[in-house]
Order: C-alpha cells, then sequence, then structure tokens
C-alpha cells in the first residue's frame, strides 16, 4: 500500500481527467454528497460497494471540502 500524500484540487483535476485516478467524496451521507461533490467524483457507500477492493494499482482521491 502506498503513503497517502496530499495534493491541490488541480493536481486532483487533473489526474482524474487523465482516467487515472478516482475521486471519491468522504461524507457518508447522501444528502450531504449532492450539497458538496465534484464533477466526476462517487459517493463513499458507492465506492464501498462498487469498488471494494480497488483495483491494483488505482490512484484513489479522497476529499472532504
Amino acid at each position: 500500500m502506498s503513503e497517502a500524500k496530499q495534493i491541490d484540487s488541480f493536481q486532483a483535476r487533473e489526474r482524474m481527467e487523465a482516467g487515472g485516478a478516482l475521486l471519491v467524496c468522504a461524507y457518508e451521507t447522501e444528502a450531504k454528497f449532492k450539497k458538496t461533490h465534484l464533477e466526476g467524483a462517487v459517493s463513499r457507500p458507492d465506492f464501498n460497494s462498487r469498488y471494494s477492493p480497488p483495483a491494483q494499482g488505482q490512484e484513489i482521491i479522497v476529499y472532504c471540502a
């Protein structure tokens, strides 16, 4: 497992648009996700159900607004 590191929003968008990263909104509730998510992000519950475990080598960017 790789070490977590902090990146800025511009780096996150570049990585996501290049298809190299999955953007995950850390909020647990659907209401909070709908209110605060960034375009292209998946909710945490959706991530847990659809991407667990994530593909090996998949970069995952988790954010909290």
